[in-house]
């Protein structure tokens, strides 16, 4: 794996294992309340970075985009991990029907949010923002921002 510095840390993964391994050691660092806001195309790497992300929460379970359910939680320390995919939403007026904004403010979850850009104002400023560009045979540029 390469990583350089541009407007935020930026990774270069050279396998679904680097980009799993990724977000497995980028959730060895989080606090409870850390909400991780995924961008990028379809396949471009979001749901194995979520993979990851559980592992380095201590989940054992299997972890598969949450696509048609929309969220899914896991137990985690010290609380709940939650996954959550917005491919099939609509309008914002579908996220606030989801109730994301209480499990957001309750400071004891960590959440990951799949095509987070639909969320619009609805996000919290204080978030990571980590986009995805597939760069073919496996290989992906991931650049991590912290918004404070």
């Amino acid at each position: 794996m390469k990583t350089y510095k541009k407007d935020g840390k930026v990774f270069i993964t050279e396998s679904l294992e680097e980009t799993r391994r990724l977000g497995e050691n980028f959730a060895k660092n989080l606090k409870s309340g850390e909400i991780i806001a995924l961008y990028g195309e379809l396949g471009s790497g979001k749901t194995t970075f979520v993979q990851g992300l559980a592992k380095g929460l201590g989940i054992k379970r299997r972890i598969i985009s949450p696509t048609f359910i929309i969220v899914r939680s896991y137990k985690a320390k010290p609380s709940f991990f939650y996954h959550v995919d917005l491919y099939r939403i609509e309008s914002a007026k579908d996220i606030e029907s989801l109730g994301l904004a209480e499990t957001i403010d309750n400071k004891t979850n960590v959440m990951a949010i799949e095509w987070a850009e639909k969320m619009k104002g609805l996000l919290p400023k204080k978030r990571w923002d980590v986009k995805f560009e597939d760069l073919k045979d496996s290989r992906r540029k991931i650049i991590v921002n912290q918004r404070l």
